[in-house]
């Protein structure tokens, strides 16, 4: 790689070389780092246009004189080298001169100079900090019951934050990801690749919670609830619990009591969804014209399906009223954290939102992580990243919306892959998982517009910090007050012979503890080494099946002789773990109901698709058999008695 090649590179936030996760230096081929930058529209394709890219950029800087976005902490002054005014957010203006002062109002105001416009967010330094809890790692869609369809949905989530909180003392639910999918079969099974993660997905609604329900004759309820499938107590089928609910709730439609208020962005939202109800989920394979959203032809789609964007948008409403009722129903409950919602990383490639926003993505990029000992050729999550120039040329709004979007009904967010705000791991166009590299953005600007919306909510906030992921990360989220993630398999001392586990009261105070996570074995598939069997199965493992055996086991004798150690009796080694966890020095521990009723199957194996049920595994038991199991109850134990409710 040439000096010019790695300068330009930088310019632009692409990385030539990073550390992978047994800390050895990786030198990026050439050609991979020429195709990221080909995404970001700059051509590199040469030494001569290597060059002309750089002159570009050198001019470009000289030009600037503030850049396209400016986020500061409350607080802190900064000098603009240039003579402002700022438009406050409240109407007011203030004559700042050539420096912004401290004492502006936390906020998304604007800096006008002579030349320019630029957003302006002052965002917290620091948020409050998080009361000590523990509470469960939810996959809503696992759950079911004798009111839900098929699936878990939003009464499934009232009724486990209410009874947690009052039968076994939890203070936080966190939830996996709820945003929409793309209202055409076959429908999204994955919460991590939403349509839009700007808005709630309607697979969850209750029908017989609905105002409309209520307000409907006996008649239409018979109707409504003789659509609801029959469980099969297998694999979830989404395809069948979205034609059901769709179909009552368009009986219900006419029975709801109020009008229906679109704004401009759910407006947009729910004209993809009345379009993807004719041409499919994916708009990159509609009609062309249908493409751009600007378009004569989508404005005439617009007219001739205004009942059903309506509609899109009615089930939206629905949504809102939902979550805000599982909300203040933890609350009422006296959870002292509540609910806790998951931000995906990205968005499906074909979804609403890359149709609404294009702009702003880098269409042809697949995100995901490069190899590590669990995913050992790599990750490849096909979700198309932001461009990290054009979100600043945005002023952030697009992820300013997501956050809003997901703490509208929140008392905290997780940030999946929280990494992904200072780089994400780039796979151009062609290339297997193994061979992309980091693209860098400003996480200073994405923590602050993160800090700020959730200063403003009242929110908790969690990062996702596993995997390959540099220190600053951490560092930096503990010092704005945000709690990273400690997963018990992955507390080990790396550098010790053996590489031991960690004693629990040694873990990180500012973190979200867990035994396992959603992409990881259970307790009981890792105790009896079925994420081994279930990989090698599949043809997932880079080394010889004896060997991943033959470490499973040394890790699960380190893991025993640390519950002996602590003097935890192992005679329900179940049990044993979560007393274990209770005892972690961090703020927040959670566990998942699988775990507690010996579900041997993981709910996702990262690398497959089709090969393994991802996503569809309910849990053996329903809500009320959950809260009658003994096995639960002992479970839990040693976390309630730990952090009781207060």
């Amino acid at each position: 790689m040439t000096p010019e090649l790695a300068e330009l590179a930088a310019a632009h936030g692409v990385a030539t070389r990073y550390e992978n996760a047994d800390q050895v230096e990786v030198t990026v081929d050439a050609d991979v780092v020429v195709a990221v930058l080909a995404q970001l529209d700059v051509d590199a394709s040469s030494a001569e246009a290597v060059q002309r890219a750089l002159t570009a950029v050198r001019e470009a800087r000289a030009a600037r004189k503030l850049p396209p976005t400016l986020v500061v902490r409350g607080g802190q002054s900064r000098e603009l080298g240039i003579a402002a005014t700022v438009e406050l957010e409240d109407g007011t203006t203030r004559e700042v001169g050539s420096v912004l002062p401290a004492d502006l109002p936390l906020g998304w105001h604007e800096v006008v100079t002579a030349e320019q416009r630029v957003p302006l967010a002052v965002v917290p330094d620091r948020l409050p900090e998080v009361p000590p809890a523990w509470g469960w790692m939810l996959q809503l869609y696992a759950l079911h019951s004798g009111q839900s369809w098929g699936m878990g949905d939003f009464g499934d989530l009232a009724t486990m934050a209410e009874r947690s909180a009052k039968e076994l003392q939890a203070g936080v639910l966190l939830v996996n990801p709820v945003q929409a999918i793309s209202p055409a079969h076959p429908v999204e099974r994955s919460p991590y690749s939403p349509s839009s993660r700007r808005y709630a997905n309607p697979l969850y609604l209750r029908v017989a919670d609905t105002e409309a329900f209520a307000c409907a004759s006996e008649e239409v309820q018979r109707k409504v609830l003789a659509l609801a499938p029959e469980p099969t107590g297998e694999l979830i089928d989404y395809d069948a619990v979205w034609t059901a609910k769709c179909a009552a709730l368009e009986l219900l439609r006419r029975h709801h009591p109020r009008p229906v208020e679109l704004d401009d962005d759910l407006r947009d939202f729910a004209a993809f969804g009345a379009l993807a109800e004719v041409h499919g989920s994916d708009w990159r394979e509609w009609p062309a014209p249908l493409r751009d959203p600007a378009s004569a032809e989508v404005a005439a789609a617009r007219e001739e399906l205004a009942e059903r964007i309506e509609f899109h948008g009615w089930l939206q409403q629905l949504c809102h009223e939902q979550l805000d009722r599982v909300r203040r129903i933890a609350r009422e409950a006296g959870m002292p954290v509540g609910v806790v919602h998951d931000l995906p990383v990205g968005v499906h490639p074909g979804g609403a939102d890359t149709w609404a926003q294009r702009e702003v993505f880098a269409a042809r990029v697949r995100v995901g992580a490069p190899p590590d000992a669990f995913n050992q050729q790599g990750q490849d999550w096909n979700l198309p990243p932001w461009r990290p120039d054009r979100l600043a040329e945005a002023g952030y709004a697009p992820f300013r919306d997501v956050v809003r979007g997901v703490l509208r009904h929140a008392d905290g967010i997780r940030v999946d892959h929280v990494a992904g705000m200072w780089r994400l791991w780039w796979i151009p166009p062609g290339e297997p998982a193994g061979r992309g590299t980091y693209v860098h953005y400003d996480a200073e600007a994405m923590l602050g517009v993160l800090a700020l919306e959730a200063h403003r909510a009242g929110a908790v906030v969690v990062g996702e910090d596993l995997g390959t992921v540099e220190d600053v990360v951490t560092e930096t989220m503990h010092e704005r007050g945000l709690l990273s993630s400690a997963v018990l398999w992955f507390q080990r001392d790396w550098e010790a012979p053996g590489k031991p586990f960690v004693r629990p009261d040694r873990w990180d105070p500012d973190a979200m503890a867990s035994i396992s996570t959603h992409d990881l074995p259970t307790v009981t598939g890792w105790l009896d080494a079925e994420h081994v069997r279930v990989r090698a199965r599949l043809g997932l493992l880079g080394r010889p099946v004896r060997e991943e055996y033959a470490e499973a086991a040394e890790d699960r004798s380190a893991l025993l002789e640390m519950v002996a150690s602590e003097g935890i009796p192992d005679d329900d080694l179940v049990v044993a773990l979560h007393a274990l966890l209770a005892s972690a020095a961090s703020r927040l521990v959670l566990t998942a109901p699988a775990d507690v009723v010996g579900e041997r199957r993981q709910p996702n194996l990262p690398g497959t698709v089709d090969e393994y049920p991802n996503w569809r595994i309910p849990l053996p038991v329903t809500v009320d058999g959950f809260f009658a199991d003994p096995r639960v109850r002992a479970a839990v134990a040693p976390l309630a008695a730990a952090r009781p409710l207060r």
